[in-house]
């Protein structure tokens, strides 16, 4: 089954994408969701139109993502996490306290599209990946320390 994405969903594209499916996923949650519109003909010819419309503005989107790309992979966060006498810390640090950590620093970044891919058990300096367009992908450096 073919549909048309209205929004991002992670693991399977973005939005004005048109991706196939299995039947009973598109007709029983991406389309009751508003996710997705079923890809009938006239369906794909307002994609177009609309894609066509939106290219210069996807471009001007994409280079203000590669500059903030760009000032993100010179900045390194400090995030604050109480840490035991054994040296791993109380809890775990979320994508949250690096989103509230980036907007301190005045970068404004959804925490959904932040992904810390190793686990982080203790002091020290990790990375986090950040996919700020569908074509800009960049990383952080954050450094663990104690209260």
């Amino acid at each position: 089954m073919e549909i048309i994405l209205k929004t991002d969903i992670k693991g399977l594209g973005f939005k004005n994408d048109l991706v196939s499916v299995k039947p009973g996923y598109g007709r029983n949650y991406l389309i009751p969701q508003g996710f997705a519109v079923l890809a009938t003909g006239s369906n794909k010819k307002i994609l177009a139109e609309n894609i066509k419309q939106a290219a210069h503005k996807a471009e001007k989107i994409k280079t203000e993502a590669e500059n903030i790309a760009a000032k993100l992979a010179e900045t390194t966060l400090e995030i604050k996490a109480k840490i035991g006498d054994s040296g791993k810390i109380f809890g775990k640090v979320t994508t949250l306290q690096i989103s509230d950590a980036l907007a301190a620093k005045g970068f404004e970044i959804d925490r959904k599209k932040i992904a810390i891919t190793v686990p982080v058990e203790g002091a020290g300096e990790f990375t986090a990946d950040i996919d700020l367009h569908r074509e800009v992908k960049t990383q952080v450096k954050f450094v663990v320390v104690g209260e």
